[in-house]
Protein backbone atom coordinates (compact mmCIF):
# COMPACT_ATOMS: atom_id res chain seq x y z
CA UNK A 1 0.00 0.00 0.00
CA UNK A 2 1.06 3.56 -0.63
CA UNK A 3 0.46 6.90 1.07
CA UNK A 4 -2.34 7.77 -1.35
CA UNK A 5 -4.27 4.70 -0.16
CA UNK A 6 -4.52 5.82 3.47
CA UNK A 7 -3.96 9.59 3.51
CA UNK A 8 -6.60 11.96 4.83
CA UNK A 9 -7.77 14.54 2.28
CA UNK A 10 -8.68 17.33 2.14
CA UNK A 11 -6.48 18.53 4.98
CA UNK A 12 -7.37 21.07 7.66
CA UNK A 13 -4.80 23.86 7.34
CA UNK A 14 -4.00 27.32 8.66
CA UNK A 15 -2.23 30.37 7.24
CA UNK A 16 0.87 31.96 8.80
CA UNK A 17 -1.14 35.11 9.55
CA UNK A 18 -3.80 33.33 11.61
CA UNK A 19 -3.83 33.49 15.39
CA UNK A 20 -2.92 30.97 18.06
CA UNK A 21 -6.55 31.08 19.17
CA UNK A 22 -7.64 30.13 15.65
CA UNK A 23 -5.43 27.06 15.84
CA UNK A 24 -6.75 26.07 19.27
CA UNK A 25 -10.31 26.39 17.95
CA UNK A 26 -9.52 24.14 14.97
CA UNK A 27 -7.94 21.53 17.23
CA UNK A 28 -11.05 21.43 19.41
CA UNK A 29 -13.52 21.49 16.51
CA UNK A 30 -11.88 18.79 14.40
CA UNK A 31 -10.39 16.76 17.27
CA UNK A 32 -6.91 16.91 15.79
CA UNK A 33 -3.54 17.64 17.37
CA UNK A 34 -1.63 19.35 14.55
CA UNK A 35 -2.18 21.25 11.31
CA UNK A 36 0.05 22.06 8.34
CA UNK A 37 0.65 25.74 7.68
CA UNK A 38 0.28 26.71 4.01
CA UNK A 39 0.95 29.93 2.14
CA UNK A 40 -1.36 31.58 -0.39
CA UNK A 41 -0.07 29.21 -3.09
CA UNK A 42 -0.94 26.09 -1.13
CA UNK A 43 2.65 25.23 -0.29
CA UNK A 44 3.52 23.81 3.12
CA UNK A 45 5.64 26.29 5.07
CA UNK A 46 5.31 24.89 8.57
CA UNK A 47 3.43 22.78 11.10
CA UNK A 48 1.72 23.75 14.34
CA UNK A 49 0.98 21.09 16.94
CA UNK A 50 -0.72 21.00 20.31
CA UNK A 51 2.75 20.96 21.85
CA UNK A 52 3.27 24.49 20.54
CA UNK A 53 0.25 25.63 22.56
CA UNK A 54 1.01 23.84 25.82
CA UNK A 55 2.93 26.65 27.50
CA UNK A 56 0.81 29.76 26.98
CA UNK A 57 0.27 32.96 28.92
CA UNK A 58 -3.49 32.74 28.30
CA UNK A 59 -3.68 29.59 30.41
CA UNK A 60 -0.98 30.60 32.87
CA UNK A 61 1.15 27.61 31.86
CA UNK A 62 4.22 29.37 30.48
CA UNK A 63 7.57 28.17 31.78
CA UNK A 64 9.03 30.06 34.73
CA UNK A 65 12.60 28.84 35.15
CA UNK A 66 14.20 29.37 38.53
CA UNK A 67 16.70 32.21 38.78
CA UNK A 68 19.65 29.84 39.09
CA UNK A 69 18.58 27.82 36.04
CA UNK A 70 18.13 31.00 34.00
CA UNK A 71 21.77 31.84 34.67
CA UNK A 72 22.79 28.81 32.59
CA UNK A 73 20.19 29.43 29.86
CA UNK A 74 21.18 31.50 26.85
CA UNK A 75 19.33 34.69 26.02
CA UNK A 76 18.19 33.19 22.72
CA UNK A 77 16.67 30.21 24.52
CA UNK A 78 14.85 32.51 26.94
CA UNK A 79 13.63 34.63 24.03
CA UNK A 80 12.37 31.51 22.23
CA UNK A 81 10.41 30.46 25.33
CA UNK A 82 8.90 33.95 25.53
CA UNK A 83 7.81 33.78 21.90
CA UNK A 84 6.25 30.35 22.42
CA UNK A 85 4.25 31.61 25.38
CA UNK A 86 3.16 35.00 24.02
CA UNK A 87 3.17 34.93 20.21
CA UNK A 88 -0.18 35.70 18.60
CA UNK A 89 0.54 34.63 15.02
CA UNK A 90 1.04 31.14 13.64
CA UNK A 91 4.18 32.31 11.83
CA UNK A 92 5.88 32.77 15.21
CA UNK A 93 4.68 29.45 16.65
CA UNK A 94 5.08 27.01 13.79
CA UNK A 95 7.92 24.59 13.19
CA UNK A 96 9.43 25.77 9.93
CA UNK A 97 11.39 22.62 9.08
CA UNK A 98 8.74 20.30 7.65
CA UNK A 99 9.29 16.68 6.67
CA UNK A 100 7.02 15.63 3.80
CA UNK A 101 6.29 12.56 1.69
CA UNK A 102 4.78 11.84 -1.73
CA UNK A 103 1.51 10.07 -2.61
CA UNK A 104 3.39 7.13 -4.17
CA UNK A 105 5.61 6.49 -1.16
CA UNK A 106 5.14 2.95 0.27
CA UNK A 107 3.70 2.76 3.78
CA UNK A 108 6.89 1.05 4.94
CA UNK A 109 8.81 4.23 4.11
CA UNK A 110 6.13 6.40 5.74
CA UNK A 111 6.45 4.35 8.92
CA UNK A 112 10.24 4.74 8.81
CA UNK A 113 9.92 8.52 8.47
CA UNK A 114 7.55 8.76 11.44
CA UNK A 115 9.74 6.54 13.58
CA UNK A 116 13.09 8.04 12.60
CA UNK A 117 11.95 11.62 13.21
CA UNK A 118 9.75 10.86 16.24
CA UNK A 119 6.74 12.57 14.64
CA UNK A 120 3.09 11.55 14.60
CA UNK A 121 2.11 12.62 11.08
CA UNK A 122 3.61 13.61 7.74
CA UNK A 123 2.11 15.93 5.08
CA UNK A 124 1.77 14.41 1.61
CA UNK A 125 2.91 16.76 -1.15
CA UNK A 126 2.60 16.48 -4.95
CA UNK A 127 4.01 19.08 -7.34
CA UNK A 128 4.65 21.35 -4.40
CA UNK A 129 1.02 21.25 -3.27
CA UNK A 130 -0.40 19.73 -0.09
CA UNK A 131 -2.68 16.86 -1.12
CA UNK A 132 -3.10 14.90 2.10
CA UNK A 133 -1.67 13.85 5.43
CA UNK A 134 -0.78 10.46 6.91
CA UNK A 135 -0.66 9.86 10.66
CA UNK A 136 0.31 6.93 12.83
CA UNK A 137 -3.39 6.31 13.34
CA UNK A 138 -3.86 5.96 9.57
CA UNK A 139 -1.20 3.24 9.48
CA UNK A 140 -3.01 1.36 12.24
CA UNK A 141 -6.30 1.75 10.36
CA UNK A 142 -4.66 0.35 7.22
CA UNK A 143 -3.51 -2.67 9.20
CA UNK A 144 -7.01 -3.23 10.58
CA UNK A 145 -8.57 -2.95 7.11
CA UNK A 146 -6.04 -5.20 5.37
CA UNK A 147 -7.51 -8.44 4.09
CA UNK A 148 -5.90 -11.58 5.53
CA UNK A 149 -3.78 -13.52 3.09
CA UNK A 150 -5.44 -16.49 1.44
CA UNK A 151 -4.51 -19.75 3.11
CA UNK A 152 -2.85 -21.97 0.50
CA UNK A 153 -1.90 -25.54 1.42
CA UNK A 154 1.90 -25.78 1.72
CA UNK A 155 3.92 -28.89 2.41
CA UNK A 156 5.64 -29.31 5.75
CA UNK A 157 8.99 -29.53 3.98
CA UNK A 158 8.43 -26.19 2.24
CA UNK A 159 7.36 -24.53 5.50
CA UNK A 160 10.53 -25.73 7.23
CA UNK A 161 12.79 -24.65 4.37
CA UNK A 162 11.23 -21.18 4.21
CA UNK A 163 11.49 -20.67 7.95
CA UNK A 164 15.13 -21.76 8.06
CA UNK A 165 15.96 -19.57 5.08
CA UNK A 166 14.32 -16.59 6.78
CA UNK A 167 16.19 -17.18 10.04
CA UNK A 168 19.51 -17.30 8.21
CA UNK A 169 18.91 -13.68 7.18
CA UNK A 170 18.32 -12.54 10.77
CA UNK A 171 21.47 -11.48 12.60
CA UNK A 172 19.93 -12.08 16.03
CA UNK A 173 19.05 -15.72 15.32
CA UNK A 174 21.36 -18.51 16.49
CA UNK A 175 19.81 -20.83 13.90
CA UNK A 176 22.60 -23.38 14.26
CA UNK A 177 21.52 -24.13 17.84
CA UNK A 178 17.86 -24.62 17.00
CA UNK A 179 16.13 -27.60 15.42
CA UNK A 180 12.84 -27.13 13.64
CA UNK A 181 10.36 -29.85 12.82
CA UNK A 182 7.05 -29.45 11.02
CA UNK A 183 4.16 -31.90 11.01
CA UNK A 184 0.76 -31.15 9.52
CA UNK A 185 1.47 -27.40 9.57
CA UNK A 186 2.51 -27.38 13.24
CA UNK A 187 6.04 -26.06 13.82
CA UNK A 188 7.99 -27.42 16.79
CA UNK A 189 11.01 -25.46 17.99
CA UNK A 190 13.76 -27.34 19.83
CA UNK A 191 17.17 -26.39 21.17
CA UNK A 192 18.96 -23.73 23.19
CA UNK A 193 18.77 -19.95 22.90
CA UNK A 194 20.75 -17.29 24.79
CA UNK A 195 17.81 -15.10 25.81
CA UNK A 196 14.08 -14.92 26.38
CA UNK A 197 13.89 -12.21 23.71
CA UNK A 198 15.38 -14.50 21.05
CA UNK A 199 13.04 -17.28 22.18
CA UNK A 200 10.07 -15.00 21.57
CA UNK A 201 11.46 -13.77 18.25
CA UNK A 202 11.85 -17.34 16.98
CA UNK A 203 8.25 -18.08 17.89
CA UNK A 204 7.07 -14.95 16.09
CA UNK A 205 9.14 -15.87 13.03
CA UNK A 206 7.51 -19.29 12.94
CA UNK A 207 4.01 -17.90 13.46
CA UNK A 208 4.31 -15.48 10.55
CA UNK A 209 5.54 -18.13 8.11
CA UNK A 210 2.93 -18.85 5.45
CA UNK A 211 1.21 -22.19 5.97
CA UNK A 212 1.88 -22.50 9.70
CA UNK A 213 -1.19 -23.48 11.75
CA UNK A 214 0.40 -23.51 15.19
CA UNK A 215 3.76 -23.32 16.96
CA UNK A 216 5.02 -25.53 19.79
CA UNK A 217 7.83 -23.77 21.65
CA UNK A 218 10.19 -26.25 23.33
CA UNK A 219 13.19 -23.92 23.40
CA UNK A 220 15.31 -23.62 26.53
CA UNK A 221 16.93 -20.32 27.53
CA UNK A 222 20.59 -20.73 28.49
CA UNK A 223 22.35 -17.32 28.68
CA UNK A 224 25.81 -18.89 28.94
CA UNK A 225 25.73 -19.99 25.29
CA UNK A 226 25.64 -16.41 23.96
CA UNK A 227 29.40 -15.95 24.17
CA UNK A 228 30.17 -19.36 22.77
CA UNK A 229 27.76 -19.14 19.83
Amino acid sequence: MKARDVMVAPVVTVKPSQSARDVATLFARHRISAVPVVDDNGRVVGVVSEGDLMRRSETDTERRPSWWLSIFTSNDALAAEYIRAHARKVSDLMTKTVITATPDMPLSEIAAILERNAIKRVPIVANGQLVGIVSRANLVQAMAAAKPALVVPISDTTIRERLLEHLRTQRWAHAGLVNITVFDGVVSLWGLVPSEMEKRALRVAAEQTTGVRAVEDNLVVMPTISSAA
